[in-house]
């Protein structure tokens, strides 16, 4: 698997396990204990998805950058 793959599906597992962690605390079902390890494991995956989020920003820009420094030249075949 290509690393932006396993970027991704890490991103979208993270994502889909903090959605479940989000159900569980609203349904108010969990012990305090098990409220604040989940809340702490939400946390965790926060700050990994964001990090993961602004690895691609930055990219984006760098992209973004190259791609207004390049400068058009006029096509001339070759051979002339």
């Amino acid at each position: 698997m290509s690393k932006k793959k396993a970027d991704l599906s890490q991103f979208e597992q993270a994502m889909s396990e903090l959605e479940q962690i989000v159900q569980q605390l609203e349904q108010g079902e969990l012990s305090l204990d098990a409220s604040l390890s989940q809340f702490e494991r939400g946390i965790s995956l926060v700050k990994q998805s964001q990090q993961q989020l602004q690895d691609a920003e930055q990219k984006v820009q760098i992209l973004l950058q190259h791609q207004q420094q390049s400068i058009l030249q006029p096509f001339e075949p070759a051979g002339e």
